[in-house]
């Protein structure tokens, strides 16, 4: 039996105790059932119930952020095949005029309090739940059809997309604020592409990333388990360590070779817990159970699980083998 229910761990490990054992978790969509909140509810306890991670990554439909400032699509009812886009807030570099704070009770906001409040209620009181949030360059990037477009306004017209990040900052420090009310223990705090020098340069990412990351994640408050997701190659992991970025774990590609690795990443980081390790992309869904388990021991003897959680580099493909994250969940 384990001696410590799952928010004991998390809370040990964030401290630099070591716990009974390696704590880890996953996340995934389900494109098929979050097409509204009870069926996001249903995925994520579910997916929970078949692995018992020792925190939740609630897992919501990427674009809900934007769905309150006109964003569109078409349904996906395939469990292995994203939502197709319509229709996007920014068609032209004018369009960032348009883009104004949010109410709470906008309906995709809204509709993801009542996900949060509804897994708090249905699921164990000790399992720490993490509610995914993207940062506001994030959110803005994805209100026009190809990244590329939206670097090219930030180029040119600075101050107009700053009054639009500005207002997604304002928006999202108040459902973070929120999302506590409702339950979440925290947020999981992803920059997407954007941290990284494959999109902007770090005088770019300082102007108009960090000040406005900082809004929203300290909306959270000081006794939040923020978790800092930097998912992309190049990226600005290193710079955002030395930031008063308040998340005591950070997640990353460790096993990208233009990466920190693990072990850096641990000289650099000493007060940060680490959630990495596995590669999504590449071994975790292409490998047998045997080869996954002899990669899962080797993380164990190379790393300490008072400063490591064992998860993937970024979101996990729907069509992973379950048995892959059995194998995984078998040998913490």
């Amino acid at each position: 039996m384990p001696r410590y229910s799952h928010r004991e761990r998390i809370e040990m490990i964030v401290a630099g105790e070591k716990p009974d054992r390696y704590a880890a978790s996953f996340w995934r969509h389900y494109f098929h059932m979050e097409h509204h909140a009870e069926g996001t509810v249903e995925a994520m306890l579910q997916f929970q119930k078949q692995f018992d991670w020792d925190f939740m990554k609630i897992n919501p439909r990427a674009d809900f952020h934007i769905e309150g400032w006109g964003f569109r699509h078409e349904w996906s009812h395939d469990e292995f095949k994203k939502h197709r886009k319509l229709q996007f807030p920014v068609t032209k570099v004018e369009d960032w005029g348009k883009i104004k704070p949010l109410p709470l009770t906008s309906p995709s906001l809204a509709e993801h309090l009542k996900v949060v409040s509804e897994i708090r209620r249905k699921s164990d009181p000790e399992l720490p739940l993490l509610m995914t949030v993207f940062n506001p360059l994030s959110i803005a990037g994805r209100m026009v059809p190809e990244r590329p477009i939206f670097a090219e306004h930030l180029r040119s017209h600075p101050e107009l997309v700053e009054k639009a990040l500005e207002a997604i900052a304002e928006t999202f420090a108040a459902f973070v604020a929120d999302l506590r009310n409702a339950g979440a223990d925290g947020i999981f705090f992803a920059t997407l592409q954007w941290a990284s020098s494959n999109m902007l340069t770090w005088e770019e990412y300082e102007r108009f990333g960090v000040p406005y990351d900082l809004k929203v994640m300290q909306a959270a408050e000081d006794d939040a388990i923020n978790l800092l997701n930097v998912c992309d190659s190049n990226n600005y992991l290193e710079q955002l360590a030395g930031r008063e970025y308040p998340a005591q774990m950070i997640n990353w590609n460790s096993g990208d070779p233009t990466n920190l690795s693990l072990e850096r990443a641990a000289e650099l980081m000493p007060g940060r817990v680490l959630v990495s390790g596995v590669d999504n992309s590449d071994w975790l869904i292409n490998s047998d159970s045997a080869d996954i388990g002899r990669r899962i021991d080797q993380i164990k003897e190379e790393n300490d699980n008072a400063r490591l959680i064992i998860g993937p580099g970024c979101v996990v493909d729907p069509a992973t083998p379950p048995e892959n994250l059995q194998t995984i969940r078998d040998r913490l």
